[in-house]
């Protein structure tokens, strides 16, 4: 873990909890509901109740979503290392219904306090960019799944180079940090969450490091050109 790194993003995300969930429908033009839904899906346990991990739950976009989708009997649990993101999540999850769905500790994704082999599934949606230590987000997630479950992450990845990635970079790097100051008046944070994006490797790297992890079966199904992916592996039973 890199202990700067780690307090850098977990100040981010404590100033700007407030408006995040406002600042992704706007910024994805609601597409993040879409993208998060597709991931849900591909779990893999669908039509039984299944316990979850949500890695890096945030405000429990994610986590919810799940409460909403999966079967009857299905728990999530959100892991996030930003208290005040967490308090957005178990707010969220009481007024909509499902705290007795959703249980949320505040812990670091790369230590995760849960027992190995303990979860059907494990997910993340818009994570990897803040991690120190891709390795060993994906051995962790490995560490507590059962034999046969999957894993599912959906981030955002540089483009490939073409027009629509100098039409994505134009509206991502320079209108989207300007619209995320003015909303939340910390055009600082949303400057950092662009850069991740710009200085973010690639999927195909992404899912080398996943296999390095022990998965197998790592696929990744592209959005908006590849500027969002869904990358899906499993561990050996």
């Amino acid at each position: 873990m890199s202990a700067p790194h780690d307090t850098l993003v977990r100040n981010l995300f404590d100033r700007i909890a407030w408006r995040y969930d406002l600042l992704n429908r706007i910024i994805s033009f609601r597409l993040d509901s879409r993208w998060r839904r597709k991931a849900i899906r591909a779990l893999g346990v669908a039509g039984r109740p299944a316990l979850v991990l949500d890695l890096g739950t945030g405000t429990g976009a994610l986590a919810l979503d799940a409460c909403k989708l999966l079967a009857p009997g299905s728990r999530v649990v959100g892991l996030d290392f930003s208290r005040s993101m967490l308090m957005h999540a178990k707010d969220r999850t009481s007024r909509a219904g499902h705290a007795a769905r959703a249980a949320y500790i505040l812990a670091h994704a790369l230590a995760a306090p849960v027992r190995s082999e303990s979860f059907d599934a494990v997910m993340s949606a818009f994570v990897l960019r803040n991690v120190g230590d891709l390795g060993s987000f994906f051995r962790e997630s490995y560490r507590v799944l059962k034999p046969g479950g999957r894993m599912v992450s959906l981030d955002m990845f540089p483009p490939p180079q073409g027009v629509f990635s100098r039409l994505y970079w134009f509206y991502f790097g320079r209108l989207m940090p300007w619209i995320g100051g003015v909303v939340s008046g910390d055009p600082a944070a949303y400057r950092y969450l662009s850069d991740s994006v710009r200085a973010f490797v690639s999927p195909e790297k992404v899912a080398d490091t996943i296999a390095s992890a022990g998965f197998v079966d790592t696929r990744t199904v592209r959005y908006l050109r590849g500027a969002i992916c869904l990358q899906v592996a499993t561990r050996p039973r």
